[in-house]
């Protein structure tokens, strides 16, 4: 029985060799026939030796039946096709958009398709030629998934892609993707690139890529020389993989260097965090002081107690709701228009309510605050029959999108830093108009002196009238302002109130200039607070401290000056 086992054995071996040498025989005398008619060309041996190469359409087809690790494998021979329609191939893989079409459906473009956003029936794309190849329902559609390991893979292989980017942005970011997955491919893909890349930025952090994996060579000096060039560096990559060498290198002099580069980042880290506290407290503080300056005109000057001073913020913030609403072609535009409509509107109510309300109460405290109060609640009420009682999003325009990055530590986002410096704009507006116009003129006559003001010919019930409307113009520009930091609702102005109150008696009655600096130091205070108190009892604790500090200066940090400021 061995001896047959071993018998068919060499007639498995032995058959196809002879018939291959058969082969080789009859070709070797076809081709001595043929040359003594013609010359043939020469093939080189090594292309007659390599088998062909799969074309992209035969790797699109493969890819709705491989499993996932062969689904890696198909993208890397996608890759190295060249073909210029890899990229879209791979995004829309990653994106869940890359679909198998059914035989009853399939049409010229073959039997994978890229679609589009939405449901029912959707359009599609041919991936060979990016071209539009009809549509088809979602029935006819089979999507070809994805895992994690998957996806990261798909992310390296278009980060490689990016590399030959024209754009050093672009590039830059692509190769910060690839530094969160080295490997020895993606290693040598930053060597090659090294070689031609001509942006400082992008060179530095292709260096730092292939630092980071000289940490893991077995020889000392190059794992020394890669933790002295990282030493600076304080990407959350960098820290990572200093961490365990500092801990447990065999090396000493690896360890120590080590030890000293994580200190190094841990300190810039710390800095870097304050300056991020502090930014965040100037742009609270700004909201603070936008919210308080319409506040701080109309208390300082007719002693109001408007409570629906935050009901005015938000008419401001719903105003920019529905330029968008009206404009949703031209979101930047719309927020721009925005600006002067919601000061119009606000300021027109504001006028409305001093008319209607409270120039009957005037040295009556306690009724007008009853009153703007109960005139919040009615316009609370009224936006919700209007507009209902869920938020409403406002979008942000493209130019205030995203972040400014100082370093891989610290960046600052650039909605706030507009509304920090809008803020300040605000500011120096109202300073112009008090300080170099006739309204401004008697509206602090009216401040300081009513009853001389009056006797010299000031009518104060229209300086009243149209300081309440500055006042609550105001307001609405800082509603605004709000609607690109958080939802537009018929509470928003709620949530400001109280704190405009205490910026406004912190700073000083009816003092601009303390009104900025109130805000902005309160801001800062109650984001230092924060970190170790918790967001409640950093605003107590601020409350505690006006409380003291009102018991020692009744008129905070600028009062108000005239000679009836007593009153």
């Amino acid at each position: 029985m061995s001896q047959m086992r071993y018998l068919k054995f060499l007639l498995r071996r032995c058959l196809p060799l002879a018939a291959l040498c058969c082969a080789h025989a009859s070709a070797g005398v076809a081709l001595a026939q043929d040359t003594a008619a013609a010359p043939a060309a020469t093939v080189p041996e090594s292309v007659a030796a390599t088998p062909a190469q799969p074309t992209f359409s035969e790797l699109l087809k493969a890819l709705p039946e491989a499993s996932y690790s062969e689904k890696a494998g198909l993208m890397h021979q996608l890759i190295a096709s060249g073909n210029p329609s890899t990229k879209a191939v791979l995004q829309a893989l990653l994106e869940s958009h890359l679909y198998q079409i059914d035989d009853a459906a399939r049409a010229d473009h073959g039997s994978v398709v890229i679609t589009g956003e939405g449901s029912g029936e959707l359009a599609l794309t041919d991936p060979a030629t990016l071209k539009p190849a009809g549509s088809a329902r979602e029935e006819q559609l089979k999507r070809i998934g994805t895992n994690n390991s998957l996806r990261k893979t798909i992310k390296g292989l278009l980060a490689q892609l990016a590399l030959s980017d024209s754009d050093p942005k672009a590039r830059r970011a692509a190769v910060q993707e690839l530094l969160r997955n080295l490997d020895e491919s993606t290693v040598t893909v930053l060597r090659e690139r090294q070689k031609t890349e001509t942006d400082a930025q992008v060179r530095r952090e292709i260096e730092v890529g292939l630092s980071l994996s000289d940490l893991d060579s077995s020889d000392t000096a190059t794992r020394l020389a890669a933790v002295q060039h990282l030493s600076g560096e304080l990407s959350p990559e960098v820290y990572n993989k200093l961490q365990p060498l500092a801990q447990s290198d065999a090396d000493s002099a690896v360890r120590n260097a080590a030890t000293r580069a994580v200190e190094r980042i841990e300190s810039w880290r710390k800095f870097y965090d304050a300056l991020s506290t502090l930014f965040f407290g100037l742009s609270l503080g700004s909201v603070l002081v936008l919210a308080a300056t319409g506040l701080a005109i109309t208390f300082g000057v007719m002693g109001v107690i408007n409570m629906a001073h935050g009901e005015l913020m938000m008419i401001g913030a719903y105003t920019a709701y529905v330029m968008q609403l009206l404009m949703p072609q031209h979101i930047t535009a719309s927020l721009w228009l925005s600006i002067p409509a919601a000061f119009v509107v606000a300021g027109l109510f504001g006028v409305a309510i001093e008319r209607g309300i409270v120039r009957f109460l005037y040295g009556r405290p306690l009724e007008t605050l009853l009153a703007t109060f109960g005139l919040s609640l009615i316009l609370q009420q009224l936006v919700r029959s209007i507009f209902s009682p869920l938020n409403r999003s406002v979008q942000t325009p493209e130019f205030m999108s995203g972040s400014l990055a100082f370093n891989d530590a610290f960046s600052i986002t650039y909605n706030r830093l507009y509304i920090i410096v809008f803020t300040l704009i605000v500011f120096a507006l109202l300073q112009l108009v008090l300080k170099k116009t006739s309204l401004g003129l008697k509206v602090r006559a009216v401040s300081q002196n009513r009853a001389m003001a009056r006797a010299m010919g000031v009518r104060s019930e229209w300086v009243d009238a149209a300081t309440f409307g500055l006042g609550s113009g105001v307001a609405g520009i800082a509603g605004v302002a709000l609607a690109q930091l958080t939802n537009v609702g018929p509470n928003l102005g709620q949530a400001y109130i109280i704190d405009s109150f205490m910026v406004v008696v912190f700073g000083g009655v009816g003092n601009l200039w303390g009104t900025l600096i109130s805000g902005m130091s309160l801001g800062v205070v109650n984001k230092l607070l924060e970190p170790w108190a918790g967001a409640v009892m950093a605003k107590i604790l601020v409350l505690v401290f006006l409380i003291l500090f009102i018991q020692r200066r009744p008129r905070g940090l600028f009062p108000q000056k005239g000679r009836a400021a007593e009153n």
